[in-house]
């Protein structure tokens, strides 16, 4: 009886992993925290307007949502992978952009 309880817990595991890990998304995670810092530390430097933020922090909350709705089903696909992924690197480009533009926060 404990065999088949042990064996059943360990099989319950396997699944739970494998579901776990086709909707990781470590590298859109960890791209996504780096923007929200670039974001912060241009705001307390005053390299972006309060304007900037706010459009900045808008795109950063679709990435979010983009990323949640291709989890929602269980599988990140390689499609919605690549999406978040080009949307992150648009961001990316805004950041830069707006950072080193000629505007300032006073």
């Amino acid at each position: 009886m404990q065999k088949q309880i042990f064996i059943a817990l360990f099989a319950l595991m396997g699944i739970s992993a494998g579901v776990v890990a086709q909707t990781a998304t470590p590298e859109i995670n960890r791209t996504q925290t780096e923007q929200q810092r670039r974001i912060h530390e241009g705001a307390a430097t005053g390299q972006l307007t309060r304007h900037e933020v706010k459009k900045l922090e808008k795109q950063q909350r679709k990435i979010e949502r983009d990323k949640l709705k291709a989890k929602s089903d269980g599988v990140v696909t390689r499609h919605e992978r690549r999406h978040i992924q080009k949307e992150q690197e648009k961001a990316a480009r805004k950041i830069y952009k707006e950072k080193h533009d000629a505007q300032v926060r006073r």
